[in-house]
């Protein structure tokens, strides 16, 4: 039997599990790649196309939560998008695993696992990476993601734009959800490393006993589990740029060990006392008021003034009225590709609830009401009630008479779908039935 010109991956702190995948995967694939370390990820994904990775999910003993393999599969998708991840778990943790589909695994097997269903999800997610593969992602298109034309983000796009000719450290800063990922990455794919990794932490789910492994490494033989010499993420990123988000969450005593790096331009691995030179770029970013912070002590004053070179806001979603309407129909449209559907579009009768709903979660709650909305439809229009923004307090700018009316429109029109029947029609509108007879009552509606 011929077998596939393929690259797998397989990670998992078991040798016996790696050597039992080898044994089923290297009888039909061409390279399978094996390792106890997810660590060597890095290494993998810059030396060669890596089209799927079995991933596991726990590699410490007592940490068997499923967030490191949520962290691993994070950092597979930024750095290789093309790349297809199937979660490897226990019987008793699927609830996990489903959580890791629901941020962009392409699957899951239990273990042990059956060889044939093993293959066969192998061979269906090898497919959909030669699919990604055929429409590569250019993060400095803006077809990726939206800019728009309100003056506040053509303002926050212009700044990135002049530092990231620079080495400048930036600091960003925005509430939840207002794309400073996206930020980030656009600055380093202007930049002069945008050849080079592009290497994105998430300080603050890294608990604060490996926050020195992680980020700088360690020696064989540093600690228990120290088993082979390991880069951190500086040494990962070398010749580009690390982003270190939630910077503002950091603990104070770590925050001098950081502050050592950037000064020095140096990193020592854990077990090592010679330091090794770093030639990389460093992008932050925090929702926190860092500068009320740095005022309370909370956040080293010192820290603040390295990072923040240049400091770009982020504005929120509320605050870019005019990009709204066009950010939503972007977005629809993206997922409408994610569910091979080029035809959805938005109920045009209903599209000021957009711009008069506060968006409190930003474009990451957009981004999600939408996908939402694409699931319950049954028909190619996306209705204002499959996204779910009734409830909620109107601004002072907010005219209520046209809330009111939006409401009672898109409650009639369920109504008449679902022939008034009152528990279809609350499900949909995401209201409980006695919310729902509430405003029937208030706009003297009959079912």
């Amino acid at each position: 039997m011929r077998k596939k010109q393929a690259c797998i991956a397989v990670v998992d702190d078991q040798e016996e599990i790696l050597f039992a995948a080898k044994l089923v995967l290297k009888k039909h694939f061409e390279t399978v790649l094996t390792t106890s370390a997810p660590r060597q990820l890095y290494q993998f994904l810059a030396e060669q196309t890596v089209d799927v990775v079995l991933l596991d999910m726990n590699y410490r003993i007592g940490f068997e939560d499923g967030r490191e393999g949520i962290h691993w599969l994070k950092e597979i998708t930024a750095h290789s998008p093309h790349t297809c991840v199937i979660l490897m778990t226990a019987f008793g943790k699927i609830e996990t695993a489903v959580e890791g589909i629901k941020v962009g695994a392409f699957d899951y097997v239990l273990k042990p696992w059956e060889n044939d269903k093993l293959l066969q999800t192998v061979e269906n997610a090898l497919a959909e990476s030669r699919k990604r593969q055929k429409k590569p992602i250019d993060f400095a298109s803006q077809k990726t993601y939206f800019i728009g034309q309100s003056p506040k983000i053509k303002q926050a796009y212009l700044m990135a734009e002049k530092v990231a000719k620079t080495d400048a450290n930036v600091l960003l800063l925005g509430e939840n959800g207002t794309g400073k990922f996206v930020f980030a990455s656009h600055i380093h794919q202007h930049s002069n490393r945008k050849d080079q990794p592009f290497v994105h932490v998430d300080l603050g789910s890294l608990s604060e006993n490996l926050f020195e492994s992680e980020l700088f490494g360690y020696a064989r033989g540093a600690f228990t589990d120290a088993k082979v010499d390991t880069p951190g993420r500086f040494e990962a990123a070398s010749g580009g740029t690390i982003f270190l988000d939630e910077i503002g969450n950091i603990p104070l005593h770590l925050q001098s060990k950081l502050l050592s790096v950037l000064q020095t331009k140096t990193v020592t691995r854990l077990g090592e006392s010679k330091p090794r030179p770093l030639d990389v770029r460093i992008i932050t970013a925090t929702n926190i008021d860092i500068a009320a912070q740095v005022k309370k002590k909370h956040f080293r004053e010192d820290l603040f003034y390295r990072i923040n070179t240049m400091e770009i806001t982020i504005p929120p979603l509320r605050e870019r009225q005019g990009d709204i309407r066009a950010m939503a129909e972007f977005l629809l449209a993206q997922t409408g590709e994610k569910y091979n559907n080029a035809k959805l579009s938005f109920d045009a009768h209903n599209l000021e609830w957009l711009e008069k709903y506060p968006w409190p979660g930003n474009i990451r709650e957009m981004e999600n009401k939408i996908e939402r909305a694409v699931i319950l439809s049954d028909d190619n229009v996306i209705l204002v009630s499959q996204l779910d923004i009734f409830d909620f307090t109107p601004t002072a700018t907010t005219d209520e008479s046209m809330l009111s009316d939006l409401e009672k429109n898109a409650i009639e029109k369920a109504l008449a779908k679902h022939a008034g029947n009152i528990s279809n029609t609350a499900e949909e509108l995401g209201l409980s039935r006695a919310a729902l007879y509430r405003r029937m009552e208030k706009y003297d509606l009959r079912p």
